[in-house]
């Protein structure tokens, strides 16, 4: 799943790729995508992008004497499970393309793209940063700090500390593989209470006879959970290429893998956090592990790149059943096994059933019988 560093990959990408490239004609999009219709046509315009947590601005911009005339529009986007923009030939658009912007003539037609195989990524028209996100952990650093400690009364911060660092009203472009590096560097079980982990930053205060190029030496090599969520995203945003994804190129994604530390690495034990997503983690798990929930070790094995997030974050279930359940429920009902057995003995009870006759059955009638049944002693009825 794209996290704050891919997004600010992204930016980096459109940015570098639209440079000085003129985009004109209408805004397409897919006809299988349920997102808005983009009301913006232009003979020419430049493309630009700014990221912000797990948000990303794309900014239309007509160029001077474009017809019709028009102001800017600005997209927000928010990626989903597989969102990303790549640029393709314009007469060989890749699949799952659900937004294209077309470059001008002269020259080859080109296509920025907005490509989201699994369509969780979503558009929205206006421009404006989703209400209630914190600021962003990589842009925003000293905003996102003070958001953090002065709101340690919510009650997210009575959950494991896993679980609070996904919360983007204040870990805005924190997700599943950075919670797990972050913690991992630091030694903290993932399950341990996220205020008795805040409550400690509060009281972290250098030694005011440490001259500054000594407390910004002693800030590098010993980082507080705040500051780990602002530099190691941005470690990421340093290696280049498109970050995590199992769409990334074999470079880029080997770049990735040999960073991490901690995520989907043989050795580490992982654990599935009240939400169903996977975190991983080395010792002990902390004091607030789901109860019933077991670790597990990852097992070496040579693979393509992880794809638990697909699996921590499965699509809405479907009120339609499966093909296959649809084809259980037209086929014949089976006999049950017992059905198939030989009929066993009637078990003894104090009323015996009346023996069939050739003449009609009076109902309510006791009968004694004459001769005894295995078992039974001469002279006992029926009854």
């Amino acid at each position: 799943m794209p996290e704050g560093p891919e997004l600010q990959l992204a930016s980096l990408f459109v940015n570098k790729t639209c440079k000085g490239l003129v985009f004109g004609g209408p805004v397409e999009k897919s006809a299988v995508s349920r997102n808005a219709e983009v009301p913006f046509e232009s003979s020419a315009y430049s493309i630009s992008a700014t990221a912000r947590g797990k948000e990303l601005r794309l900014t239309l911009s007509p160029l001077p004497g474009a017809q019709p005339p028009r102001e800017p529009l600005a997209l927000v986007f928010r990626f989903g499970m597989s969102g990303s923009f790549q640029m393709a030939p314009g007469d060989a658009l890749p699949r799952h393309a659900h937004l294209r912007f077309h470059t001008a003539p002269p020259g080859p037609r080109r296509a920025l793209c907005f490509v989201d195989i699994r369509r969780f990524g979503h558009w929205d028209l206006g421009g404006e940063w989703q209400p209630g996100r914190g600021p962003c952990v990589i842009q925003e650093y000293e905003q996102f700090r003070e958001n953090v400690l002065q709101h340690l009364e919510d009650k997210i911060f009575d959950r494991p500390i896993c679980e609070a660092l996904l919360d983007q009203r204040f870990f805005n472009g924190i997700g599943n593989y950075l919670r797990a590096e972050i913690l991992h560097r630091l030694k903290i079980p993932p399950f341990e209470k996220a205020r008795t982990v805040m409550e400690a930053l509060k009281q972290r205060r250098p030694s005011p006879e440490l001259t500054l190029s000594k407390k910004i030496k002693d800030k590098l090599q010993n980082p507080d959970l705040l500051e780990l969520c602002h530099s190691v995203p941005k470690e990421v945003v340093q290696l280049g290429g498109k970050g995590y994804g199992a769409e990334s190129g074999e470079q880029d994604f080997a770049a990735f893998r040999a960073w991490l530390r901690c995520y989907s690495v043989p050795g580490m034990r992982s654990l599935r956090d009240r939400h169903g997503r996977t975190i991983w983690f080395q010792g002990d798990p902390g004091p607030l592990v789901p109860k019933g929930h077991k670790a597990r070790a990852k097992k070496p094995r040579e693979t393509q790149p992880d794809t638990e997030d697909g699996k921590e974050d499965p699509p809405p279930p479907s009120q339609t059943p499966s093909k296959a359940r649809r084809a259980q429920r037209t086929l014949p009902k089976q006999p049950a096994p017992q059905d198939l057995e030989a009929p066993t003995a009637p078990k003894r009870t104090r009323r015996a059933m009346q023996p069939a006759a050739s003449g009609p059955r009076r109902r309510g009638r006791r009968v004694q019988r004459t001769r005894p049944e295995p078992g039974e002693q001469q002279g006992t009825s029926a009854s």
